[in-house]
């Protein structure tokens, strides 16, 4: 979750539209996951897939996470009437859109960045893709 934020309680924008326009290319790594699909993805998802590939990792190679869930959904406490505002902050989103790259590593071979991405993908909510840096 983000130290701070502007608005406590954001508008919930269910439609995500459109491909992702930014963080789109590797950056840092030599490989990385790709999103295909566009969806809201948990802190707990995020954080469930970083463990997963740094138990892969072990002691080498490095990870880079290039999503942050900064936007908060808010609930209702269960069993409560309709109406009264809106609800209380619940947890924290990412908003993920199609292109989206949403891990980094390297320092490791191909085989074992594929591996550890596996894992990764196995925790998100969306199809994902694992794509290498091209070299000219």
């Amino acid at each position: 979750m983000p130290k701070r934020v502007k608005y406590r309680k954001p508008h919930s924008h269910p439609r995500i539209k459109g491909l992702a326009k930014r963080g789109t290319n590797i950056a840092f790594g030599e490989y990385a996951l790709k999103a295909l699909e566009p969806k809201w993805v948990t802190a707990r998802q995020i954080e469930a897939s970083r463990v997963g590939i740094g138990r892969h990792l072990k002691k080498g190679g490095k990870l880079w996470v290039r999503i942050f869930p900064d936007k908060a959904v808010t609930k209702h406490p269960a069993e409560t009437r309709m109406g009264k505002g809106k609800g209380a902050p619940d947890h924290w989103v990412a908003v993920v859109k199609p292109g989206r790259v949403l891990f980094e590593i390297e320092g490791i071979s191909r085989d074992e960045a594929k591996a550890a991405l596996r894992i990764a993908a196995y925790k998100l909510p969306i199809r994902t893709k694992f794509i290498a840096r091209e070299h000219l």
